[in-house]
């Protein structure tokens, strides 16, 4: 019931997020063309997680996925706010960033070790949640988390 609850949340937040609170451009590519790139880079990287999990990319929402695939989270409703707590951990801040985190501490308390635990891997990491990462579709995935750190 309650990744129900938050999943109706997400569904009703999305669209007014992406037209009033992302400031960002989106990437207007083709996961076919992600697909193309060199196996293990972060675009091909990216192509197959969202072909995977049957996902379409959604207009400047892109670099959630890679999100996804640079910290190597899975899709379920707890895995999303983990992924969210390490993204906290490693300096991400935005109005959706916290509602994910006071609703997944509000619906998942049960989770909290995992959360906090994301939380510390995601401030061990250098930041990268900044990152332009369109321009980085060509770079290898562990070059990339070598890179910045991340676990």
């Amino acid at each position: 019931m309650r990744a129900i609850v938050l999943e109706k949340l997400y569904d009703w937040s999305k669209i007014p997020y992406q037209k009033f609170l992302k400031k960002n451009n989106a990437w207007n590519i083709q996961i076919a063309t992600l697909l193309d790139y060199p196996k293990g880079t972060l675009g091909n990287s990216l192509g197959i997680f969202i072909t995977k999990h049957n996902f379409e990319l959604q207009a400047k929402l892109e670099s959630h996925d890679v999100f996804h695939v640079l910290t190597n989270t899975g899709i379920t409703v707890p895995e999303e706010i983990s992924m969210q707590f390490y993204l906290l951990g490693n300096g991400k801040r935005s109005l959706y960033l916290f509602s994910v985190v006071f609703l997944g501490l509000l619906l998942y308390p049960d989770y909290f070790k995992v959360f906090k635990k994301a939380y510390y891997k995601g401030g061990k990491a250098l930041q990268f949640h900044q990152l332009n990462f369109l321009r980085m579709l060509h770079l290898p995935v562990q070059k990339i988390k070598t890179t910045f750190l991340i676990s």
